[in-house]
């Protein structure tokens, strides 16, 4: 396929302005104008169609193929609640229209929508309050981070440490470094969880809180998660709850019931919304009571009289997290999604996605290495380490994937687990197609057996083969030239 500029023919327009008929003088300065003519493309409205349409068939979406990417959640969006996201009394709306004075009450549909979708929040996830102002679930983190800091600044404590396990996102001790903290890394131990006794001898009244994600990024759920939540609070140590892994609990259990103190939720994952490729995400922040007054400014209350407003009078507040209230579009989402499926629909949910994952686990720990042979949540880990002997790592099942039309499963992540594949089919996919994928995965088996040449040589199919992605991350050269 050529690019946009290869198809560019000198003098070809896509467009036709009138000729402007008000006198219009612009004295800039030399600086500012062009030294030369901007290389753009000269294409017809044709040739941008075509070109774009066919950029658009080769796009890999969870709306065209089966998307078992581990931690991320790819979820079927439905249509609905893109449909609701787009009513026109929404998206006419200038976000700064509630801050104008007397502005408010033209917007009190969105205030409500925001409003509500706190308290739908603070529900699911047993917190006191929420803020939707993050706008990805590391800003959430990152938001997560700060109100740590700021309630040990105000109960003047010096804390120096935040604890986080070796199996934890990488975005969780990069926002307590952003914070100001230094990092006590805490092994896993046999069952897959947090060495208990390991997180105890590093607790003490230096460490400012301990980050988790819940069920972990094995798949497992810590049965000692409570136990962690009360040794914490011995030494006022907060606990932060990593929301990536929410959907495998969904009207199972609550964070705030089980002691967290903080939580932050993506929205886009977890309530169906897109994301990847840079976005739009929502990353919510819920508190417990002690930490309510921390919260990202303006707040959206709710009066006496029954009408929505913004709350500024707030001396404790982090102050603004973001502009306006977070990605509105991904907010209405997933408040659609939340009152389509309701309390019932949600649980099922979390028992799907726990039944897909345990299902898909018990039909390829025959052909793969599982390293932690448990009931596993919504996501689980495989290894590729019986493939080593035939020089088959897991980026080369992940390239075969691709040929066969499914997206892989997060390689190499988490490190602890060596040639990893982290497999999260989510509650949307049929047993048609996890049975589809389990063919293929024992396929690529018998091939790293009997065929692995094959592996090396995939992808076969896509418009290029294999890269050298080292190089591509190191040498990256994306300015098209003659």
């Amino acid at each position: 396929m050529k690019l946009i500029f290869e198809k560019s023919i000198d003098s070809r327009t896509g467009f036709k302005l009138p000729e402007c008929d008000v006198d219009i003088k612009f004295n800039l300065s030399e600086k500012y104008l062009r030294k030369s003519q901007a290389e753009l493309p000269e294409v017809s409205e044709l040739d941008v169609v075509r070109h774009f349409s066919e950029l658009a068939k080769r796009n890999f979406s969870v709306d065209s193929n089966f998307y078992p990417l581990g931690s991320c959640t790819m979820k079927y969006n439905p249509k609905f609640t893109e449909r609701v996201a787009n009513f026109e009394g929404f998206t006419d709306l200038h976000g700064l229209l509630p801050q104008v004075l007397g502005a408010s009450m033209l917007c009190q549909g969105a205030l409500q929508v925001v409003y509500d979708v706190q308290k739908l929040l603070c529900e699911i996830t047993g917190m006191k309050a929420f803020t939707t102002q993050p706008l990805a679930g590391a800003h959430g983190e990152l938001t997560g981070a700060m109100l740590i800091a700021a309630y040990h600044k105000d109960k003047k404590h010096k804390r120096k440490y935040v604890i986080v396990p070796d199996s934890s996102h990488g975005t969780n001790p990069a926002s307590a470094a952003i914070a100001g903290y230094e990092i006590i890394t805490v092994p896993t131990d046999k069952t897959g969880c947090m060495d208990f006794e390991e997180f105890k001898s590093k607790l003490n009244e230096n460490v400012a809180a301990v980050m988790l994600t819940c069920p972990n990024t094995l798949g497992i759920f810590n049965f000692r998660i409570k136990d962690i939540c009360d040794e914490a609070h011995k030494v006022d140590a907060l606990v932060y709850y990593d929301g990536a892994n929410l959907n495998a609990i969904l009207g199972k259990a609550r964070p705030g019931d089980i002691g967290f103190d903080i939580v932050h939720i993506n929205l886009h994952k977890t309530f169906a919304t897109p994301h990847g490729g840079g976005g739009p995400g929502a990353g919510p922040v819920g508190v417990s009571e002690k930490l309510v007054g921390y919260l990202p400014i303006p707040r959206v209350v709710k009066r006496s009289d029954a009408t929505y407003a913004l709350s500024y009078n707030r001396s404790k507040s982090l102050g603004y997290m973001a502009a306006f209230f977070g990605n509105f579009s991904v907010i209405l989402k997933t408040y659609a999604y939340i009152m389509m499926l309701g309390k019932d629909g949600l649980t099922e949910v979390s028992e799907t996605a726990v039944l897909n994952a345990n299902y898909l686990k018990e039909k390829l720990k025959k052909y793969f290495q599982l390293d932690y042979d448990r009931i596993c949540m919504h996501e689980f880990v495989i290894s590729a380490v019986s493939q080593l002997k035939n020089n088959i790592h897991a980026i080369d099942i992940a390239k075969y994937l691709i040929d066969k039309g499914i997206h892989p499963p997060t390689v190499y992540f988490p490190l602890i687990v060596k040639e990893a594949m982290m497999v999260e089919p989510t509650e949307t996919e049929s047993k048609q197609t996890l049975d589809e994928f389990i063919d293929v995965m024992v396929e690529i088996a018998e091939l790293a057996e009997h065929n692995p040449q094959a592996l090396k040589d995939a992808p076969v199919t896509t418009c290029v083969g294999r890269l050298d992605e080292a190089k591509a991350a190191r040498d990256l050269n994306l300015r098209w030239q003659k």
